[in-house]
């Protein structure tokens, strides 16, 4: 029966996003957009520096873009069931908040896996090839794991708001500045010390460097301590995203 109730919630993201072609498209025009007017413009001022391939730099930061705006933008989603009052009726319900977070946020998760595979497959037309094909099957299991936290963390975000407005507001605060702090654009061998301070504290900074590690045989941090800050960044946004649902007011 809770499997049932897990499931039937996640089955329902799944629809909503299937029927929703507006969603597909606008979610990968920008990855499309960067990887065009980065991989393109950029790319041969990066060769001419010596750095090399500048597709295969970027391609595992796209991803991460990707999977970063989807996953908590997602929780946009609650925000629209409170406002219609279908989480009223949820809340209601005799089946605990946490099932009903685990299977909604199974279903934010599923799309954003999706849109990063996606993202994925279209850097192939753009010339990005995997450094090593055995490393990709680890390399969609931490996609699967980022993916988890970072549409627990946009749970979380919209159980704390009741406005598009404010939620909105908090993501322009706090998703892009982790996005273009984490070093997904740039190499971060030589960057400013202030700078390296924000990306070394950045969470997705990791997230960024473990795919580039797996996809592109580069890395900055190592991968053991990439999968350090993840797991400690996964457990973090999961209790933020049970704590804010369990105070959720009906």
């Amino acid at each position: 029966m809770d499997l049932n109730i897990i499931y039937v919630l996640w089955l329902r993201q799944i629809r909503r996003y299937y029927r929703s072609g507006s969603r597909l498209l606008g979610t990968l025009g920008q990855p499309i957009l960067l990887l065009l007017a980065l991989g393109y413009g950029i790319g041969a001022i990066y060769r001419r520096a010596g750095e090399g391939n500048y597709i295969q730099f970027l391609v595992p930061g796209v991803i991460t873009q990707t999977v970063l705006l989807s996953g908590i933008f997602w929780g946009i989603i609650i925000l629209q069931d409170k406002r219609f009052g279908f989480l009223s009726e949820l809340l209601v319900a005799p089946v605990s908040r946490l099932k009903i977070l685990i299977g909604s946020a199974l279903g934010g998760a599923t799309i954003s896996i999706l849109q990063g595979i996606l993202v994925f497959a279209i850097a192939f037309v753009f010339g990005f090839r995997p450094y090593h094909w055995i490393n990709v099957p680890l390399a969609f299991a931490i996609l699967v794991f980022m993916c988890l936290a970072l549409t627990s963390f946009g749970a979380g975000i919209a159980s704390s708001v009741d406005d598009f407005q404010g939620f909105q507001g908090i993501n322009n605060l706090i998703v892009l500045p982790m996005f273009f702090l984490s070093g997904a654009l740039y190499p971060l061998n030589n960057v400013p010390t202030f700078l390296k301070i924000i990306t070394t504290i950045n969470p997705v900074s990791y997230m960024v460097d473990s795919l580039r590690f797996l996809l592109a045989n580069q890395t900055h941090f190592g991968l053991g301590k990439d999968l350090i800050v993840m797991s400690i960044t996964f457990v973090v946004a999961i209790a933020f995203a049970v704590d804010r649902f369990n105070k959720v007011q009906m």
